[in-house]
């Protein structure tokens, strides 16, 4: 009867990565905002390596889910209600994952429906983050960028609703009959948010062009919120050394 043995070798490497993770468990919880803010940058990368195959869809849902769990964690370090980004989460997973593992195109306006509220709700959570205290910590620094991805990924998943309720929404330069894509409404919704315009995606219908304008205004409020934040802060800052003066 054979006896399998594991070496000392492998024992220590099973060891070190076990200690990784658990370094690295710690760092997760201090800054959630953070792990989120990378891996939806990292996403804008990987995202149109994701298109065109059965694969890359299956691939774009199960990421789908991580960013999802990773935006719930983003919730639970703020004031606001956990449970309430969970209410939204859980459906979108089951829908995600029955698009992972079968060609169900059909579910994808239900889902991107309760993406777009878990991903805005999760983005005003970390504005109260923010705004909960006059100290600064690391990962409110992170959530800053944090936010501003969780309302462009809130607001390009509004663009896929919008596109399947009144097809033909919006158009672009290259196959301009054709549906927008994920990466490009996403474009989309970077350029309007930060209000560069450079897109050649553009809203072609009433509604979408209504839909569009309010990110503009989202996108402006945002940078005034985050000005005045700043300000108010060095004021704060100088009273206090006035104070200890």
């Amino acid at each position: 009867m054979a006896h399998s043995t594991i070496s000392h070798g492998e024992l220590g490497g099973c060891s070190r990565t076990g200690g990784y993770v658990a370094a690295m468990l710690p760092a997760v919880r201090r800054n959630p905002s953070a792990i989120l803010l990378f891996v939806q940058l990292g996403g804008v990368l990987l995202y149109p390596f994701m298109e065109g195959s059965d694969a890359g869809r299956a691939i774009f849902s199960a990421f789908g889910i991580v960013v999802l769990a990773l935006a719930v964690l983003a919730v639970r370090a703020t004031p606001t209600l956990t449970w309430v980004s969970l209410l939204f989460a859980l459906p979108a997973t089951v829908l995600l994952v029955i698009q992972a593992v079968g060609d169900h195109d059909e579910l994808l306006p239900y889902s991107s429906a309760l993406e777009a509220v878990l991903y805005f709700y999760a983005a005003w959570a970390l504005v109260r983050y923010m705004l909960a205290d006059h100290v600064i910590t690391t990962d409110e620094l992170f959530a800053v960028g944090a936010t501003f991805t969780l309302a462009a990924w809130g607001w390009a998943y509004t663009y896929q609703v919008v596109q399947a309720i009144e097809p033909s929404s919006f158009t672009a330069a290259v196959d301009p009959r054709d549906a927008r894509t994920w990466v490009e409404l996403l474009f989309l919704s970077f350029t309007t948010l930060t209000s560069t315009g450079l897109s050649d995606v553009v809203p072609v219908k009433a509604f979408a062009r209504s839909v569009v304008m309010l990110e503009q205004l989202m996108g402006l409020g945002y940078v005034a919120m985050l000005v005045s934040r700043l300000v108010a802060q060095m004021v704060l800052n100088r009273q206090g050394v006035t104070e200890q003066g």
